[in-house]
């Protein structure tokens, strides 16, 4: 960083406070803001609010929601949370109920894999910016599985229109901001299996908003309950909701070999 500069959404990622994507997110929004590194003896310089792309130099004070990040990497930690409904996947701190505070950590971290409010289950929260970005790419195909309960009995033709992929469309903000009526786009081909009588496991190896919600909404069949119960290789298993505890290390080791080497065979093939 100290003479080509670092980008200031990974500065920010690398710092535990949000993702890429919500550090991106941050700064369109005006709550990022930069103090440049002065020479010595010129007066200090004053605090410019940040632009999306604008990099990070050596020297240089970043403050997120008027907050100054530490210009060290904090040491990297690693939780497992079972989100309850209603709590909300951000880590802006002016957010009620946001996943942060709702968890308890005192560190700062943010979360790999959001869930809308009024879904539950597993969440993966840390300040390890990289695993975070490698988990949220579609391109990566990281699998997440959930447990889905929805209005009416599931026939076998509604599991197979799941499987192949349902057009969706997509209006949510950060869509918005960049398509103004929204896009429509086909969900990839996933696994699907009946559990009962009005609910199934998915497997999706993508997260678009709301993506399970929005393709029962389409075939005709509204979703009533959603729980995320694993993320790759980490299940839910007996974690309570609103229960919180640190990974150990053989979860890490293993979650962050599997998702290097995803990304690596990935690249082999390209």
């Amino acid at each position: 960083m100290e003479n080509s500069g670092k980008r200031l959404n990974k500065y920010i990622s690398d710092a535990g406070v949000a993702s890429r994507r919500e550090a991106d997110r941050l700064i369109a929004a005006g709550r990022v803001e930069i103090r440049r590194k002065t020479r010595k003896g010129e007066p200090e310089a004053e605090a410019v609010r940040a632009q999306l792309g604008d990099l990070v130099y050596h020297g240089d004070t970043v403050y997120v929601n008027g907050r100054e990040l530490p210009k060290k990497e904090a040491a990297k930690v690693y939780y497992l949370y079972n989100k309850p409904a209603g709590v909300i996947c951000t880590a802006d701190p002016d957010v009620e109920n946001n996943v942060i505070k709702a968890s308890g950590i005192s560190k700062k971290v943010s979360y790999a894999g959001r869930l809308d409010k009024d879904s539950r289950g597993l969440l993966i929260l840390t300040n390890d910016g990289a695993l975070i970005d490698r988990l949220m790419r579609a391109s990566s195909y990281h699998e997440k599985e959930y447990i889905c309960t929805v209005s009416e009995p599931v026939r076998d033709d509604f599991l197979e229109m799941m499987r192949k992929g349902v057009k969706i469309h997509l209006d949510d903000e950060e869509t918005l901001r960049k398509n103004p009526k929204g896009i429509w786009v086909t969900t990839r081909p996933c696994r699907v299996r009946k559990t009962g009588e009005r609910s199934f496991a998915i497997t999706l190896t993508q997260g678009y908003n709301r993506q399970i919600r929005r393709m029962c909404k389409a075939l005709g069949n509204p979703v009533t309950s959603l729980v995320r119960i694993r993320i790759c290789s980490l299940r839910l298993g007996d974690l309570k909701t609103g229960e919180l505890r640190k990974m150990t290390p053989e979860e890490v080791e293993k979650l962050i070999s599997d998702t290097n080497k995803v990304k690596n065979e990935r690249w082999k093939k390209s």
